[in-house]
C-alpha cells in the first residue's frame, strides 16, 4: 500500500464560479461533475478557533477545524494541537492506516496464561514504578520467535489498561514500518507484531519517530506494544528516549505448565492426569517453546478424540483381526514423542535390499512409509498407487535416476504385505492397511522434510498430485497445510506456489486460505498473496482466497481490508479479460450482501478521489449497478450519495476497455424503469449529462442501439427519446436515429 503523510487532507476550496464553463447548448455536452461549483455541498464547514480579527498570541494559536459528517479534521500539522487532543479527534486517512481486530478483554483474561519467574520480572519492568498502568505509552518487547511475546503483550494490556480502553490487535499489512500508518485514537491500546523478515525490517527513522508518536499516544490516553522478533532487532539501540521503553523476553514459560493450563482451561483435565502420570510424555514436551507447547496441547486433544472415535467402532476390522488397540496413555505418548530415534534407524544407511537385522528401509519402502503417513489406514491398492507415484516423482526429478523400469523395479522387490509390516503397519483379511499412527505419520513427514532437502520439491509435487479434491478434509491437502503452517517461510511459500499454481490452483487456494488464518504464518501468507496478486498465473489463487475471506459472515475489518487490497492489485496488475471478469464476479457476490456492500462503496470512492486503482474502482462500480431501491438503480438514489454515479458512468463510457461492459448495465437500468412514468424520466435526466461531452458520441450511439425495441408506457421508443435529447436538431440529418435505414 502506498505511503501517505500523517496529516489529513485539506478540504478543497470552492470553485470560482466566474470561470465555470457553461454547458454547450446543443449536441453532446461537456462532462458534468456533481457539486463542481457548489461549496455548500463539499461537506466541510469552516469553524476557525479564533475570530479573523483577533491577533495571534503565539501560545494560544489553534488550528482551523473542519467538521465533516460528524468527524473533525485538522487543517494544520498535528504538533500544533497536541495539547488539545482531549477536545479533538485526530483523523487520518482511514485507507492508509493499519487495521486491526478489537479484542475482548474478558476473553483475554480467561485464556490460559503461565507467568514464569522471568516473565514476572519482565512484567514488572513494563509497569510504572509505584503507580498503576504501563511505564511508557510505547513498549517494545524483543523476544525470540515462538516464545509467546504476543500472548504476553495482549495479557499485559488486558490487565494493565483501564476497563473502558479499547484493545486492538493490529495487522501490519505494509511493505515497511512507518509511523504514518500507525492508528491514533483516544483510549485505545494497540498491539502490533513485527516479525516479517522483510516487511517488518526496522529502520532508524522509524524508531526515531516513535518518540513523537508516544507523545501523541500519551495525550490521547492510549498505548502501543510492539512485539519484535529478536533477529529483526540486531544493532538497534533505542536508548533512553521519551515515551519508549524496551523489554527483553529471553525465556519461554515452562512447557508442561503451559500445556496443562491449556488443557484445564478447555475442559480436558483427563489429559492433564495422563500427562502427569507418564514420564515418557513429560520428557517429550520438556524444553518446547510456547508455540510448540500450544501445538503439543492440541496434539494431545487430537489423540484423545482419535481414541474415543475408535472406541465407538467395535466392529472395525482391526479389532476383528486381533490387532491390539493402544491405550489412551500409549496414544498420548505416541502423539507427543518426536520419534527421532526410531526414524534415524529407518532412514539410516542406504540399502538396496532389506534384511531382518537391518532396520534401515530401502527407497521403495521409504516411499511406502510416506504414503502411509499421509493416508493412514486405507485400501491397499490406494496405498501402493500413492507410493508408486512418489517413487516415480523421485525418479523423474533432477536428482533421481531410473535405472530400471517401474515394472521391473516393483516386481523384483519384496512382496507388498511384507513391506507394509516392515514399516510398522498391519493388513487385515480384507486387504485394508491398518496404520493407526497419525502422530508417527506427522513425525515421518517432518523428519523427511528436515533431513532431505532434495526431497522437498518431489514431496510437494506428489502431495498435490495425489490430492483427490481441494477440500480441507482431503488427507493430502491436510498434510500440505500442516507443512505450510510448520515451515511457512517466504522460501517455502514461494516453492509451494511455483510447484502448485500451474497444476492445481484449487489445492493451492485451499492451503493458502488455511495459512492466512494461522496466527503464526498468517502475515507471511498475506504478504505472499500480495506478491502473487501482481502476476497473472497466480491471479486465480489470490481471487479464490480473498473471495472465501470476504464471503464469511463474521469476517473482521482487518481481514476484509487485506483481501480487498489484494483484489485491487489483481485488477490493476492484470490486463487479462478473464481475470477481470473473475474479480467482477466476486464483487457482484459481495454487492448482494448488505453488510459488506460498504467495501465496494469505499473502493469506488477511493477511485474517484484518485487514491485507488481505476480498474478496481470501475469493477466495484459495475458490481453495484445490479442493486435497486424502490425500482430505481441504487446508484442513482440518494442512498448512494457517497458515489458520484454520473461521473463514474461517464468515465467508464469514455474508456474503450470498459464501454462494452457498462453499456449493457445501463440498458438493464433503463429497461427496468421504462414502464414507470415517474422513474423513467428521472433516470433518463440523470444519465443524459454522462452522455454529453467529448468522446461520448460513439458511446451514446451504442447505448441507443441497445435500447432498440424498448418502449415507455405511452408506447414511445426509448431509443428515440434519448436520441432527441442528445442530438442537436442541426445534426440529425448527418446522424439519423438508431435503426433508421437512411
Amino acid at each position: 500500500m502506498p505511503e501517505t503523510p500523517f496529516d489529513p487532507d485539506r478540504p478543497h476550496p470552492p470553485a470560482d464560479e466566474s470561470n465555470a464553463a457553461a454547458p454547450a447548448p446543443h449536441g453532446w455536452k461537456s462532462p458534468w461533475r456533481r457539486h463542481q461549483d457548489a461549496h455548500d455541498d463539499s461537506g466541510y464547514t469552516s469553524t476557525p478557533a479564533d475570530p479573523p480579527d483577533t491577533p495571534s498570541t503565539g501560545q494560544d494559536d489553534k488550528p482551523a477545524v473542519y467538521a465533516a459528517d460528524g468527524a473533525i479534521h485538522l487543517h494544520r500539522h498535528v504538533d500544533v494541537v497536541a495539547q488539545h487532543i482531549d477536545e479533538v479527534i485526530l483523523e487520518t486517512r482511514k485507507r492508509d492506516v493499519l487495521e486491526g481486530d478489537v479484542q475482548d478483554r474478558g476473553a483475554l483474561l480467561q485464556q490460559p496464561f503461565v507467568r514464569s519467574e522471568h516473565w514476572t520480572e519482565v512484567w514488572d519492568q513494563a509497569l510504572h514504578p509505584g503507580a498503576a498502568g504501563l511505564r511508557q505509552p510505547v513498549l517494545i518487547m524483543v523476544a525470540p520467535r515462538s516464545f509467546g511475546s504476543t500472548t504476553f503483550a495482549l495479557r499485559l494490556l488486558a490487565e494493565q489498561t483501564d476497563g473502558h480502553t479499547t484493545l486492538v490487535k493490529l495487522d501490519a499489512d505494509w511493505s515497511h514500518p512507518s509511523r504514518g500508518r500507525l492508528p491514533l485514537e483516544k483510549d485505545h491500546a494497540y498491539q502490533l507484531d513485527l516479525k516479517h523478515p522483510v516487511n517488518d525490517a526496522l529502520s532508524a527513522d522509524f524508531l526515531n519517530s516513535l518518540s513523537k508518536h508516544a507523545d501523541n499516544l500519551r495525550d490521547a490516553r492510549s498505548s502501543l506494544v510492539l512485539t519484535v522478533a529478536q533477529d529483526l532487532w540486531t544493532d538497534h539501540h533505542v536508548g533512553e528516549r521519551s515515551g519508549i521503553h524496551v523489554l527483553r523476553l529471553r525465556h519461554a514459560p515452562d512447557a508442561q505448565s503451559l500445556i496443562e493450563a491449556r488443557l484445564d482451561t478447555n475442559g480436558y483435565s483427563q489429559l492433564v492426569n495422563v500427562l502427569r502420570s507418564s514420564a515418557k510424555a513429560q520428557a517429550s514436551v520438556r524444553g518446547l517453546s510456547a508455540v510448540g507447547a500450544a501445538r503439543a496441547a492440541r496434539t494431545a486433544v487430537e489423540a484423545l478424540h482419535e481414541h474415543l472415535h475408535l472406541g465407538q467402532q467395535p466392529g472395525q476390522p482391526a479389532a476383528a483381526d486381533g490387532i491390539e488397540r493402544l491405550t489412551l496413555v500409549q496414544r498420548v505418548e505416541a502423539a507427543l514423542t518426536d520419534w527421532r530415534v526410531e526414524l534415524d534407524s529407518r532412514f539410516g544407511e542406504s540399502t538396496a535390499r532389506h534384511s531382518s537385522d537391518n532396520s534401515s528401509l530401502t527407497l521403495e519402502d521409504r516411499c511406502l512409509l510416506l504414503a502411509l503417513a499421509v493416508w493412514q489406514s486405507a485400501p491397499m491398492p490406494q496405498v501402493t498407487r500413492s507410493a508408486s507415484k512418489l517413487q516415480e516423482s523421485i525418479a523423474s526429478s533432477p536428482a533421481g535416476t531410473a535405472a530400471l523400469s517401474p515394472a521391473h523395479s516393483a516386481f523384483s522387490s519384496r512382496g507388498l504385505r511384507r513391506r507394509i509390516m516392515d514399516v510398522g503397519a498391519d493388513v487385515d483379511t480384507q486387504d485394508t492397511v491398518i496404520f493407526d499412527r497419525p502422530a508417527y505419520g506427522r513425525a515421518v513427514l517432518e523428519y523427511v522434510w528436515d533431513n532431505y532437502d532434495v526431497m522437498r520439491d518431489p514431496l510437494i509435487a506428489w502431495l498435490v498430485d495425489t490430492a483427490a479434491d481441494a477440500s480441507p478434509e482431503d488427507r493430502a491437502v491436510q498434510v500440505l497445510t500442516e507443512l505450510t503452517v510448520r515451515h511457512g517461510t517466504v522460501e517455502y511459500l514461494d516453492l509451494l506456489g511455483k510447484i502448485t499454481s500451474g497444476v492445481r490452483p484449487d489445492v493451492l487456494g485451499t492451503v493458502m486460505d488455511n495459512a492466512v488464518r494461522d496466527e503464526h504464518v498468517g502475515r507471511l501468507a498475506w504478504s505472499m498473496l500480495y506478491r502473487w496478486a501482481g502476476r497473472t498465473e497466480y491471479a486465480p489463487v489470490v481471487i479464490a482466497v480473498c473471495r472465501r475471506i470476504l464471503m464469511e459472515p463474521d469476517v473482521t475489518a482487518s481481514a476484509a481490508k487485506m483481501a480487498m487490497v489484494r483484489l485491487r492489485r489483481v485488477a490493476q496488475s492484470n490486463g487479462d479479460p478473464d481475470t477481470s471478469r473473475s474479480v467482477l464476479t466476486v464483487f457482484e457476490e459481495l454487492a448482494g450482501q448488505p453488510e459488506v456492500k460498504q467495501w465496494l462503496v469505499a473502493e469506488v470512492r477511493s477511485w474517484q478521489q484518485d487514491k485507488g486503482s481505476a480498474r478496481s474502482g470501475g469493477l466495484a462500480f459495475m458490481a453495484l449497478t445490479g442493486l435497486t431501491e424502490d425500482g430505481m438503480p441504487w446508484l442513482m438514489t440518494p442512498s448512494a450519495s457517497d458515489i458520484e454515479a454520473v461521473r463514474a458512468v461517464q468515465d467508464l463510457l469514455n474508456d474503450t476497455d470498459t464501454t462494452t461492459e457498462i453499456i449493457p448495465r445501463l440498458t438493464t437500468w433503463i429497461r427496468g424503469c421504462a414502464d414507470d412514468p415517474e422513474l423513467y424520466p428521472q433516470l433518463r435526466d440523470q444519465l443524459l449529462p454522462a452522455l454529453r461531452g467529448h468522446n461520448m458520441f460513439q458511446a451514446g450511439a451504442s447505448l441507443m442501439q441497445e435500447l432498440q425495441g424498448v418502449s415507455t408506457t405511452e408506447g414511445a421508443s426509448v431509443a428515440d427519446d434519448f436520441y432527441h435529447h442528445l442530438v442537436d436538431v442541426r445534426l440529425r440529418a448527418v446522424f439519423p436515429p438508431p435503426g433508421d435505414a437512411a
